[in-house]
């Protein structure tokens, strides 16, 4: 796997795919996504953490995409994954681990603890991946529309 920094507009065409998707994994739909909303969002969010928004390639083919930045948490300056997303065929075989691996490696690099992330708390696939590579849950967030857990960086 490689992962390679996200470059507009090369890479517009992947990454809206992968955020559609990622709505539809995570809520059942895509209806809300507003796809210039998302272009101009990450946009802003390549300007500040280039190396924390990637796609991950392997032979040659876009199979995923991270999307990380830091934010302020009661306090706490932590890191946050804004995306974790592999496609349908490379899920529950490992390489979640490799963006997971990633990520921390990017909030080590920029001395923080911590991090957070947001799931659903339908994507049980997802939640139970979060809790087996040690992230713990936090409580809802948005009415119970999400799951706030958060990880230590080793």
């Amino acid at each position: 796997m490689i992962f390679k920094p996200i470059q507009l507009p090369r890479d517009r065409a992947a990454v809206i795919q992968f955020q559609k998707d990622s709505f539809y994994v995570s809520f059942g739909e895509e209806q809300h996504f507003n796809e210039e909303e998302y272009v101009n969002w990450l946009s802003e969010q390549l300007a500040k953490y280039p190396e924390g928004c990637v796609l991950i390639e392997e032979n040659g083919k876009p199979i995923g995409q991270i999307e990380l930045s830091i934010r302020e948490y009661k306090g706490e300056r932590i890191g946050y994954v804004h995306l974790f997303y592999l496609i349908a065929g490379e899920r529950g075989n490992g390489k979640g681990k490799w963006l997971q691996s990633f990520a921390e490696d990017f909030f080590r690099r920029k001395g923080l603890r911590h991090y957070h992330l947001r799931v659903s708390p339908t994507n049980l696939k997802a939640v139970k991946f979060y809790k087996k590579n040690g992230l713990v849950e936090i409580g809802p967030e948005l009415y119970g529309k999400v799951i706030r857990m958060m990880g230590v960086v080793p």
